[in-house]
């Protein structure tokens, strides 16, 4: 039965490691759409603290940045102007990320009316899946913020010609 996804835990075996997980796990089979909508939103308050966390990482690691060009270089590095387009944005992801792990269960409900057979085993991986994406989605401003700081930090250390300076 796990044949077809075989090859790709096998190249890819970080990704057969986020399958024993407890929370992607199914530990009841699931035979109904409102039992699959269960197991969906019985995860969502863990998924959204998750990626939460994730978020919140990046978010300090671009204050960071930004007081840091601020306390070093006089610069507005890393902050939105106004900065309260940074508070909506942050709403608005909250808002998006929620929506796409809805769109979790409605394609856990087509692939169960398609392929009753392969619904709990696409759920699994497509929730392990979507959580390492969002996870890695939020993180990317930060890391990118962070990157960019650091690359201009040394630029000035070293007197590299600066693009706002």
């Amino acid at each position: 039965m796990n044949a077809p996804l075989t090859p790709w835990t096998q190249r890819y075996p970080f990704l057969a490691g986020l399958m024993p997980s407890t929370l992607a796990r199914r530990e009841t089979l699931v035979t109904t759409s409102w039992e699959a909508i269960g197991w969906w939103e019985t995860r969502r308050f863990a998924f959204n603290m998750i990626v939460g966390c994730a978020g919140l990482l990046s978010c300090i690691v671009a204050f960071v940045a930004a007081i840091s060009a601020a306390v070093l270089f006089n610069s507005d590095y890393g902050l939105p102007d106004p900065p309260a387009v940074g508070v909506v944005a942050v709403v608005l992801y909250a808002i998006m990320a929620n929506v796409c792990y809805t769109g979790g269960w409605i394609a856990e409900l087509i692939v169960r009316r398609a392929w009753p057979e392969e619904a709990d085993r696409f759920a699994t991986r497509s929730f392990s899946l979507g959580l390492t994406f969002s996870i890695l989605l939020s993180l990317t401003p930060g890391v990118v913020i962070g990157v960019g700081g650091i690359v201009g930090l040394v630029g000035r250390l070293f007197r590299v010609a600066h693009p706002s300076g």
